[in-house]
């Protein structure tokens, strides 16, 4: 489903260069639900944002989403191809001069979707969130959950093969932290999608994951099933992250969502 093959990514910074990805390959398999866990500055949301070419890799990384190299099209194509990857932001990102359907309207409008259809799909996407009661209200009149709700009913939008998830539970409340989890497990299950989480919060990971790969210093240090009983962590950081791993569990970690 997802192939990163020596995927780095440089910047350009005051200082000089600056190599927040070194050399990562990996391989998410269609209905996962993937981690990717580090502490801050682990070149988390970099990896994440180079799955849709938000961050285009160095040269000579290749990114394979859907059996189509993204990096081996023309920006029209890879534009296209981003219908099918939906993306949820820590900070929601939503307009504020746009109601809730508004707002999860947007992809489908930037799609090109008849207003009909638009309706509908709005509609939907709301009600598999539980906000079909707040499609009229803006965002500066949501809680901070209900706005990552409505962030995910946008993401929804156009029915994503893929669901790209950065710290989408870092700026709600823990209670709300929980319902968040709940959604995307629920996404994952009744649809199929594959989903890939990045967090620095391993109760996050160990809620909803099935497996998960650890970065340390813009490299992937680890990578296991969390169902494996037999996994030892090898490196540091991932036997800090793993510790107390049985206190932590919120769910039932899912099995393979079958489309």
């Amino acid at each position: 489903m997802i192939r990163l093959e020596t995927v780095s990514k440089t910047f350009e910074t005051p200082e000089g260069r600056l190599r927040a990805v070194s050399s990562v390959s990996l391989e998410i398999e269609e209905g996962d639900i993937f981690g990717i866990v580090g502490f801050s500055g682990a070149g988390k949301s970099t990896l994440l944002r180079m799955i849709n070419l938000l961050e285009p890799p160095d040269p000579g990384g290749r990114v394979t989403v859907d059996g189509q190299e993204l990096t081996a099209l023309p920006a029209a194509a890879v534009k296209r191809a981003r219908q099918s990857i939906g993306m949820i932001f820590q900070h929601f990102n939503l307009l504020s001069n746009r109601t809730a359907a508004d707002n999860v309207s947007l992809p489908l409008e930037i799609a090109g979707r008849p207003p009909i259809e638009r309706a509908r799909r709005v509609r939907d996407c709301l009600e598999i969130v539980g906000l079909a009661d707040k499609a009229a209200t803006y965002p500066a009149k949501l809680s901070g959950g209900q706005k990552q709700r409505v962030a995910i009913a946008r993401a929804l939008a156009t029915e994503p093969k893929v669901l790209l998830c950065d710290e989408p539970t870092s700026a709600v409340d823990p209670q709300t932290t929980g319902v968040i989890l709940d959604f995307l497990r629920r996404i994952n299950r009744d649809f199929g999608t594959t989903i890939v989480l990045v967090t620095h919060e391993m109760s996050a990971v160990n809620a909803i994951c099935n497996r998960v790969a650890v970065m340390d210093a813009g490299r992937v240090v680890e990578s296991f099933a969390l169902d494996d009983p037999g996994f030892v962590p090898q490196s540091p950081i991932a036997r800090f992250l793993l510790q107390d791993r049985s206190d932590l569990s919120l769910f039932e970690p899912p099995r393979r969502a079958i489309a």
